[in-house]
Order: structure tokens, then C-alpha cells, then sequence
């Protein structure tokens, strides 16, 4: 069984960076596809982005493309999420996810991994 952990959350004001990161335990995510979700309070979970297992194919959310960036490093078992010009509306739980392929990681029934969150608040 693979278990998930995000890390590199906090608190960053608008325009600001951060970078998340997925580490991977138990088993191999090589053979994963490999996605970001996140959930605002009050709000459904919504796709931010997937990469398939070799990252060759990789999905965003039209809410953050252009500004973040979905990447994996399977040697070190870890996938990471760039985030840049971060806004206030992108304050949300960020839920590292991994599937069969990076596109039925776009729907939230996708995921058969699922990380514990970390949460992202962007101040204005």
C-alpha cells in the first residue's frame, strides 16, 4: 500500500511562491499517475493538476495554468506542485492524488491514492 504526504504548505501573500511536495512511502509511485487537488472551505474539490507516470502528459485546472506547475521525480518517489503569482482565491486544503492515468485524475472520483492535505492560505 502507498501512503501519501504533502508537505510545503503555509502562509504566503498574493504574488508569492510556494512549492509542494508529495513523498511517497510503502511502494513505488512509478507506475502512478500522479495529480493535485485542493478544497476551499465551503467548496467542492477541485482539479489543480495530474502528470502521467512518465510525465510526459500532464493536465491543469483552468483556474491555474500558466501559473503552476506539476512535476515528479520518481527516483525520488516524490511529486511537487510549483505554484507561482499565487492569489488570495487559491487559499485551499491541497491534496496530493495518484491514479491510473493523468487524464481520469482530472475528475475527483479518479484517485485510488489519496495524501492527509496541507494547507495553502495566500493573504491579500
Amino acid at each position: 500500500q502507498v501512503q501519501l504526504v504533502e508537505s510545503g504548505g503555509g502562509l504566503v501573500l498574493a504574488g508569492g511562491s510556494l512549492r509542494l511536495s508529495c513523498a511517497a512511502s510503502g511502494r513505488s509511485i512509478s507506475t502512478y499517475a500522479m495529480g493535485w487537488f485542493r478544497q476551499a472551505p465551503g467548496k467542492e474539490r477541485e482539479f489543480v493538476a495530474s502528470i502521467s507516470t512518465v510525465g510526459i502528459t500532464r493536465y491543469y485546472g483552468d483556474s491555474v495554468k500558466g501559473r503552476f506547475t506539476i512535476s515528479r521525480d520518481n527516483a525520488q518517489n516524490t511529486a511537487f506542485l510549483q505554484m507561482n503569482s499565487l492569489k488570495p482565491e487559491d487559499t485551499a486544503v491541497y491534496y496530493c492524488a495518484g491514479g491510473t492515468r493523468a487524464s481520469t485524475l482530472r475528475d475527483s472520483s479518479g484517485p485510488v491514492l489519496w495524501g492527509q492535505g496541507t494547507q495553502v492560505t495566500v493573504s491579500s
